[in-house]
């Protein structure tokens, strides 16, 4: 039996947060994957590389499992009611629904997260609730069909993870073995738990423009919404 696995497309989607997932849940037993964009044409990412997509919001088939990546271009797709509608209703539709980093933010400007136990990017963790949404400061939070992953390579264990939930373990773990997903990090600095004060008030300081912007946009929003 086919499984449909549908990636929203947008310009500058963090690349990883797409590609990971794409290479674990595309070997899926049945999987058929679409990669949805509001247009034709080429889609930007955050590094530089861009992406064909396969469909428009238009041509999209129905969908078993939507993942929605996140990025800096996360702003523009939250203000964007076609998009935005278009997750809520393929959302309504499929037997999952999941999320990597501050996509996560895109299920939950379209209503998906009220109520729901959820995690994404560290830094903008603390934002979840503004949406209705329960923030778990775990790499991957499975709550029913909602699925969501934290910040980016995480993207590649909530992907193992929806593939057990899909699969089982035995070819969850075949493809885990088949990818040598085998992490072993040269630095123990990637949770902001283990990284030092240096460290984290660096990386605080490369996101401190941006987020002054995100939380005006999800003041905005939520506001709307009251």
């Amino acid at each position: 039996m086919s499984f449909t696995i549908g990636f929203l497309l947008f310009d500058d989607l963090t690349q990883l947060d797409f590609t990971g997932p794409l290479q674990v849940l595309s070997r899926a037993p049945g999987a058929e994957t679409a990669l949805i964009a509001r247009k034709d044409g080429p889609v930007r990412t955050d590094c530089g590389p861009f992406i064909l997509p396969t469909h428009t919001l238009d041509t999209a088939p129905d969908l078993d499992l939507l993942c929605v990546p996140g990025g800096f271009g996360v702003d523009a797709i939250m203000q964007d009611a076609v998009m935005i509608e278009f997750v809520r209703r393929q959302g309504a539709k499929a037997r999952y629904v999941t999320s990597v980093c501050t996509g996560a933010f895109i299920l939950g400007a379209a209503g998906l997260l009220k109520g729901v136990r959820a995690t994404t990017h560290w830094r903008y963790h603390a934002h979840l609730s503004a949406f209705g949404a329960i923030p778990v400061n775990e790499r991957v939070v499975h709550d029913g069909r909602v699925i969501t992953g934290g910040g980016v390579t995480a993207g590649i264990d909530f992907a193992l993870s929806v593939m057990r939930e899909i699969a089982g373990d035995a070819v969850a773990a075949s493809i885990q073995l088949g990818l040598e997903y085998d992490p072993a990090p040269p630095l123990d600095a990637g949770h902001p738990d283990r990284a030092s004060s240096d460290v984290r008030e660096a990386v605080e300081a490369r996101f401190a423009p941006r987020m002054e912007a995100f939380e005006a946009l999800v003041d905005a929003l939520t506001a709307q919404d009251g």
